[in-house]
């Protein structure tokens, strides 16, 4: 199969990531059969799919003829061998659970067409273990987009240990057809390149928090003037149950060093999980909090954060995660606010200031994770 043979999208799961990514492909002008388990999943899918269209056609990025047509080629369901009878691209978009993608992807490899390319819409879990699930190995692909899905840029295009050229070619092929930057992550590796890349950072706000000083708005303070928001306040924003989540996985699969501390747990088991909550590091009752600038620590800057971002980027590249310098970088800035990818930053800012906030960190902490590694303390990487 080639990318100009596929015509029919087939969305498993309507939530946030699957609506989103289902406008997506409707705005690119494919047809998208939407899929859930309940019928009033499926209803609060469509729903997200009109309002985020109707947003589009209000700005007059769509035209309302453009809108009308997107939504004529919607088709909501909740029967699952009814969706991917006859797709061409099925993407998974389901609860982080391994053993429930496994099973959905069983299931449609029982009922897809055998020319049709699985994706799964995983953040951080093994292409490879999801694909083991099916009989279609080398059309298995990861297919990792960013919430929101309609107007983040980044996909990451994963190949797992037996994902064809094919396959990868038509998933990288589709996201750049719908107006997405597609990025290939050639080896299927934990977090893959953004996830992985960021980690080290929430690392780094698990110890200052287990250290308790500086304090989260003495901490944020001193990068509120760089950035919209300050790093725990962005996590009481995503939520620290899930901040928490992808410490406990990579403590699983990377390192010990990543495992969350007793103040995170004491926050979540509080029910004190952020925004979503009324309150997490910060009281969200009365809206966005205020942070005091004059509180703002001199122990940290945002150096420190870029290093920790520089290092890891090494190690994506050193484990052939992914090959190319200017590719991390892409996936960095297409994934979040960032103007520049880590390697630009390194090159800008310059290797050795870079080394010594690693070894700083290093020092105060003794995780292995801080520590420079071999191509970082070369400093030849250039984009």
């Amino acid at each position: 199969m080639k990318t100009e043979d596929v015509k029919k999208i087939a969305m498993i799961g309507a939530g946030d990531m699957g609506h989103g990514i289902a406008a997506s492909f409707l705005l690119g002008g494919y047809t998208v059969i939407l899929r859930d388990i309940k019928q009033e999943f499926v209803d609060r899918g469509v729903n997200g799919i009109k309002m985020s269209l109707g947003k589009f056609r209000d700005k007059e990025k769509i035209t309302p003829a453009a809108h009308d047509d997107c939504l004529s080629r919607l088709i909501p369901m909740v029967d699952l061998q009814e969706a991917v009878k006859d797709a061409d691209f099925i993407i998974e978009a389901v609860p982080e659970i391994l053993d429930l993608k496994r099973s959905v992807f069983a299931e449609i490899d029982k009922y897809a067409p055998a020319h049709a390319v699985l994706a799964s819409n995983t953040s951080n879990m093994s292409i490879t273990d999801i694909a083991a699930a099916t009989g279609r190995p080398d059309k298995v692909i990861g297919y990792h987009f960013f919430n929101p899905a309609v107007l983040m840029k980044l996909v990451e295009v994963i190949k797992g240990a037996e994902s064809s050229d094919e396959s990868i070619q038509i998933g990288y092929d589709l996201a750049a057809k719908v107006g997405k930057v597609p990025v290939i992550v050639k080896k299927d590796s934990p977090g893959f390149v953004y996830n992985r890349i960021n980690q080290p950072t929430g690392a780094l706000l698990n110890k200052v928090l287990e250290a308790g000083s500086p304090t989260p708005e003495e901490f944020d303070a001193a990068f509120k003037a760089m950035m919209p928001m300050g790093p725990f306040e962005l996590i009481d924003y995503v939520g620290i149950d899930i901040a928490c989540h992808g410490l406990e996985y990579f403590a699983e699969v990377m390192s010990a060093d990543y495992t969350p501390c007793d103040a995170m747990r004491a926050l979540i088991d509080a029910g004190n999980l952020g925004k979503k909550t009324g309150r997490g590091f910060y009281d969200w009752s009365q809206g966005r909090p205020e942070i005091d600038l004059s509180k703002a620590t001199s122990e940290y800057d945002l150096n420190h954060m870029v290093a920790l971002q520089v290092n890891e980027a090494c190690k994506v590249l050193d484990e052939g995660v992914c090959d190319d310098p200017a590719e991390i970088d892409l996936a960095m800035t297409n994934g979040g606010g960032s103007p520049f990818g880590p390697f630009a930053l390194a090159q800008s800012i310059g290797y050795p200031l870079l080394v010594e906030k690693l070894e700083d960190l290093y020092q105060k902490f003794r995780l292995e994770i801080f520590k420079p590694v071999k191509t970082m303390l070369d400093g030849n990487i250039k984009v």
